[in-house]
């Protein structure tokens, strides 16, 4: 159960940036503070998640984890939707940040 508590810790983790992206992106105060709210509280939701994990996953690799999830899957939203740069080496980077998570997993 502490895998599923950590995954979406990293799968919340992603709301943060993409909430301070769409922030940035808004033209009325209104959204704006709205994509900010929606920030803090994926922030809050990612932290409880990583704290209830940690009861049972050792903290470097929930940390690891965590962060490497939250870090690919903005990595892909910022591809896919937001224009980012996208080179093969840049995929490649994202495929060995997800094999390291693999034999984390795994060891």
């Amino acid at each position: 159960m502490a895998w599923i508590y950590l995954i979406f810790a990293g799968i919340a983790e992603i709301g943060w940036p993409l909430g301070f992206k769409l922030a940035s992106l808004s033209v009325s105060k209104s959204q704006h503070i709205a994509w900010i709210s929606f920030a803090v509280f994926a922030m809050f939701i990612s932290g409880v998640c990583l704290y209830i994990a940690q009861r049972e996953i050792p903290i470097g690799t929930a940390y690891l984890v965590w962060t490497g999830v939250g870090g690919l899957g903005t990595f892909l939203i910022g591809v896919i939707f937001f224009g980012d740069a996208s080179s093969l080496l840049r995929y490649f980077g994202a495929l060995l940040i997800l094999s390291g998570l693999v034999v984390l997993k795994i060891a």
